[in-house]
Protein backbone atom coordinates (compact mmCIF):
# COMPACT_ATOMS: atom_id res chain seq x y z
CA UNK A 1 0.00 0.00 0.00
CA UNK A 2 1.34 3.43 -0.93
CA UNK A 3 2.10 6.08 1.74
CA UNK A 4 -0.59 8.32 0.19
CA UNK A 5 -3.27 5.64 0.60
CA UNK A 6 -2.15 4.97 4.17
CA UNK A 7 -2.36 8.69 4.90
CA UNK A 8 -5.89 8.99 3.49
CA UNK A 9 -7.06 5.93 5.43
CA UNK A 10 -5.45 7.33 8.59
CA UNK A 11 -7.29 10.65 8.19
CA UNK A 12 -10.63 8.86 7.69
CA UNK A 13 -10.04 6.68 10.76
CA UNK A 14 -9.08 9.77 12.77
CA UNK A 15 -12.29 11.58 11.78
CA UNK A 16 -14.40 8.55 12.72
CA UNK A 17 -12.75 8.26 16.14
CA UNK A 18 -13.16 12.01 16.69
CA UNK A 19 -16.93 11.45 16.52
CA UNK A 20 -16.66 9.18 19.57
CA UNK A 21 -15.38 12.23 21.53
CA UNK A 22 -12.07 10.61 22.32
CA UNK A 23 -9.38 13.21 23.27
CA UNK A 24 -7.66 14.63 20.18
CA UNK A 25 -4.12 13.99 21.47
CA UNK A 26 -4.81 10.27 22.01
CA UNK A 27 -6.48 9.89 18.61
CA UNK A 28 -3.60 11.53 16.72
CA UNK A 29 -0.99 9.52 18.65
CA UNK A 30 -2.80 6.24 18.01
CA UNK A 31 -3.40 6.85 14.30
CA UNK A 32 0.17 8.08 13.82
CA UNK A 33 1.57 5.01 15.56
CA UNK A 34 -0.58 2.63 13.52
CA UNK A 35 0.34 4.37 10.27
CA UNK A 36 4.07 4.24 11.02
CA UNK A 37 3.72 0.59 12.05
CA UNK A 38 2.12 -0.31 8.72
CA UNK A 39 4.76 1.61 6.75
CA UNK A 40 7.84 0.57 8.75
CA UNK A 41 7.41 -1.76 11.74
CA UNK A 42 5.75 -2.01 15.13
CA UNK A 43 9.08 -1.62 16.89
CA UNK A 44 9.87 1.51 14.88
CA UNK A 45 6.43 2.94 15.68
CA UNK A 46 6.96 2.47 19.42
CA UNK A 47 10.42 4.04 19.21
CA UNK A 48 9.06 7.07 17.35
CA UNK A 49 6.13 7.45 19.76
CA UNK A 50 8.31 7.28 22.87
CA UNK A 51 10.86 9.71 21.41
CA UNK A 52 8.19 12.24 20.43
CA UNK A 53 6.61 12.10 23.88
CA UNK A 54 10.00 12.67 25.49
CA UNK A 55 10.85 15.54 23.13
CA UNK A 56 7.59 17.33 23.88
CA UNK A 57 7.80 16.97 27.66
CA UNK A 58 11.48 17.94 27.73
CA UNK A 59 10.98 21.02 25.53
CA UNK A 60 12.04 24.12 27.46
CA UNK A 61 9.58 26.38 25.65
CA UNK A 62 6.55 24.13 26.12
CA UNK A 63 7.16 23.72 29.86
CA UNK A 64 5.92 27.28 30.30
CA UNK A 65 2.41 26.41 29.08
CA UNK A 66 1.15 24.60 32.23
CA UNK A 67 2.74 27.33 34.34
CA UNK A 68 0.82 30.05 32.49
CA UNK A 69 -2.39 28.02 32.83
CA UNK A 70 -1.68 27.71 36.56
CA UNK A 71 -1.07 31.45 36.75
CA UNK A 72 -4.43 32.02 35.09
CA UNK A 73 -6.11 29.84 37.73
CA UNK A 74 -4.43 31.83 40.50
CA UNK A 75 -5.63 35.05 38.86
CA UNK A 76 -9.19 33.75 38.58
CA UNK A 77 -9.43 32.51 42.17
CA UNK A 78 -7.86 35.70 43.54
CA UNK A 79 -10.64 37.79 41.97
CA UNK A 80 -8.48 39.68 39.47
CA UNK A 81 -11.11 39.13 36.78
CA UNK A 82 -13.76 40.86 38.90
CA UNK A 83 -11.50 43.83 39.66
CA UNK A 84 -10.51 44.23 36.00
CA UNK A 85 -14.13 44.23 34.92
CA UNK A 86 -15.02 46.65 37.72
CA UNK A 87 -12.41 49.13 36.46
CA UNK A 88 -13.67 48.96 32.88
CA UNK A 89 -17.26 49.14 34.10
CA UNK A 90 -16.71 52.32 36.08
CA UNK A 91 -14.97 54.10 33.18
CA UNK A 92 -17.08 52.87 30.26
CA UNK A 93 -20.32 51.53 31.74
CA UNK A 94 -22.25 54.81 31.57
CA UNK A 95 -21.96 55.05 27.77
CA UNK A 96 -24.09 53.15 25.27
CA UNK A 97 -22.57 49.70 24.87
CA UNK A 98 -20.26 50.51 27.76
CA UNK A 99 -20.67 47.14 29.47
CA UNK A 100 -19.64 45.35 26.27
CA UNK A 101 -16.67 47.71 25.95
CA UNK A 102 -15.73 47.00 29.57
CA UNK A 103 -15.92 43.26 28.90
CA UNK A 104 -13.58 43.50 25.89
CA UNK A 105 -11.13 45.68 27.84
CA UNK A 106 -11.17 43.31 30.81
CA UNK A 107 -10.58 40.33 28.49
CA UNK A 108 -7.46 42.01 27.10
CA UNK A 109 -6.13 42.75 30.58
CA UNK A 110 -6.93 39.25 31.88
CA UNK A 111 -5.24 37.75 28.83
CA UNK A 112 -2.03 39.36 30.08
CA UNK A 113 -2.05 37.04 33.11
CA UNK A 114 -3.63 33.96 31.53
CA UNK A 115 -2.47 33.35 27.95
CA UNK A 116 -5.43 31.16 27.01
CA UNK A 117 -8.35 32.33 24.86
CA UNK A 118 -10.91 29.77 26.13
CA UNK A 119 -9.95 30.47 29.74
CA UNK A 120 -10.19 34.24 29.19
CA UNK A 121 -13.61 33.98 27.55
CA UNK A 122 -14.98 31.60 30.18
CA UNK A 123 -13.63 33.69 33.06
CA UNK A 124 -14.90 37.05 31.84
CA UNK A 125 -18.26 35.56 30.88
CA UNK A 126 -18.92 34.85 34.56
CA UNK A 127 -18.75 38.56 35.40
CA UNK A 128 -19.65 40.27 32.13
CA UNK A 129 -22.72 38.38 30.90
CA UNK A 130 -24.83 38.75 34.10
CA UNK A 131 -24.29 42.53 34.10
CA UNK A 132 -25.14 42.89 30.43
CA UNK A 133 -28.27 40.77 30.88
CA UNK A 134 -29.27 42.95 33.84
CA UNK A 135 -29.21 46.03 31.62
CA UNK A 136 -31.08 44.21 28.82
CA UNK A 137 -28.23 44.07 26.32
CA UNK A 138 -28.95 42.24 23.09
CA UNK A 139 -27.87 38.61 23.31
CA UNK A 140 -25.75 38.83 20.16
CA UNK A 141 -23.88 41.87 21.49
CA UNK A 142 -23.32 40.39 24.95
CA UNK A 143 -22.08 37.01 23.76
CA UNK A 144 -20.16 38.56 20.87
CA UNK A 145 -18.27 40.85 23.25
CA UNK A 146 -17.24 37.89 25.42
CA UNK A 147 -16.28 35.69 22.45
CA UNK A 148 -14.31 38.37 20.59
CA UNK A 149 -12.69 39.67 23.77
CA UNK A 150 -11.73 36.14 24.80
CA UNK A 151 -9.99 35.69 21.46
CA UNK A 152 -7.61 38.49 22.41
CA UNK A 153 -6.03 36.09 24.91
CA UNK A 154 -4.49 34.39 21.87
CA UNK A 155 -2.66 37.59 20.91
CA UNK A 156 -1.93 39.27 24.23
CA UNK A 157 1.25 37.94 25.83
CA UNK A 158 1.87 35.63 27.57
CA UNK A 159 0.04 33.79 24.81
CA UNK A 160 0.19 30.00 24.69
CA UNK A 161 -0.23 30.16 20.91
CA UNK A 162 2.83 32.41 20.61
CA UNK A 163 4.83 30.01 22.78
CA UNK A 164 3.96 27.02 20.60
CA UNK A 165 4.65 29.05 17.44
CA UNK A 166 8.01 30.16 18.82
CA UNK A 167 9.01 26.59 19.68
CA UNK A 168 7.96 25.18 16.30
CA UNK A 169 9.61 27.95 14.26
CA UNK A 170 12.61 28.36 16.60
CA UNK A 171 11.88 32.06 17.11
CA UNK A 172 12.50 34.10 20.25
CA UNK A 173 9.45 33.74 22.49
CA UNK A 174 10.33 36.99 24.24
CA UNK A 175 10.41 38.83 20.91
CA UNK A 176 7.05 37.31 19.95
CA UNK A 177 5.58 38.48 23.26
CA UNK A 178 6.77 42.04 22.65
CA UNK A 179 5.43 41.93 19.09
CA UNK A 180 2.00 40.83 20.30
CA UNK A 181 1.35 43.76 22.65
CA UNK A 182 0.55 46.48 20.09
CA UNK A 183 -1.71 44.31 17.87
CA UNK A 184 -3.68 43.22 20.96
CA UNK A 185 -4.20 46.82 22.07
CA UNK A 186 -5.08 47.89 18.50
CA UNK A 187 -7.66 45.13 18.09
CA UNK A 188 -9.14 46.03 21.49
CA UNK A 189 -9.58 49.64 20.39
CA UNK A 190 -11.16 48.54 17.11
CA UNK A 191 -13.60 46.28 18.98
CA UNK A 192 -14.57 49.17 21.26
CA UNK A 193 -15.10 51.48 18.27
CA UNK A 194 -17.25 48.87 16.51
CA UNK A 195 -19.36 48.41 19.67
CA UNK A 196 -19.80 52.18 19.94
CA UNK A 197 -20.91 52.47 16.30
CA UNK A 198 -23.31 49.53 16.64
CA UNK A 199 -24.92 50.94 19.79
CA UNK A 200 -25.14 54.41 18.25
CA UNK A 201 -27.06 53.02 15.28
CA UNK A 202 -29.15 50.67 17.45
CA UNK A 203 -29.31 52.19 20.98
CA UNK A 204 -31.67 49.50 22.28
CA UNK A 205 -28.95 46.85 21.90
CA UNK A 206 -26.63 48.40 24.49
CA UNK A 207 -28.35 50.69 27.01
CA UNK A 208 -26.05 52.77 29.25
CA UNK A 209 -25.37 51.63 32.81
CA UNK A 210 -25.09 53.63 35.99
CA UNK A 211 -22.74 56.59 36.34
CA UNK A 212 -19.83 56.80 38.78
CA UNK A 213 -18.00 59.72 40.33
CA UNK A 214 -14.42 60.60 39.41
CA UNK A 215 -13.31 59.46 42.86
CA UNK A 216 -14.84 56.02 42.33
CA UNK A 217 -13.21 55.72 38.91
CA UNK A 218 -9.76 56.60 40.26
CA UNK A 219 -10.20 54.18 43.18
CA UNK A 220 -11.00 51.37 40.74
CA UNK A 221 -7.60 51.81 39.07
CA UNK A 222 -6.01 50.11 42.08
CA UNK A 223 -7.40 46.86 40.67
CA UNK A 224 -5.00 47.15 37.73
CA UNK A 225 -1.91 47.08 39.93
CA UNK A 226 -1.73 43.29 40.28
CA UNK A 227 -2.25 42.70 36.57
CA UNK A 228 0.36 45.29 35.62
CA UNK A 229 2.87 43.79 38.06
CA UNK A 230 2.37 40.26 36.70
CA UNK A 231 2.60 41.49 33.10
CA UNK A 232 5.88 43.35 33.77
CA UNK A 233 7.39 40.30 35.50
CA UNK A 234 6.38 37.97 32.64
CA UNK A 235 7.72 40.33 29.98
CA UNK A 236 10.97 40.68 31.95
Amino acid sequence: MSPTAIGIIGILIMIIIFLSRMPVAYVMAMVGYLGFTVMVSGKGGLALLSRNIYDVFSSYGLTTIPLFVLMGQFAFNSGINRRLYDTGYKFLGSTRGGLAMATVSACTAFGAVCGSSPATAATMATVGLPEMKRYNYADELATGAVASGGGLGMIMPPSIVLIVYGVLTEQSIGALFVAGVFPAILVTILFIISIYIRCTLAPEQGPPGERFTLKEKIASLLGLGETLAVFIIVMG
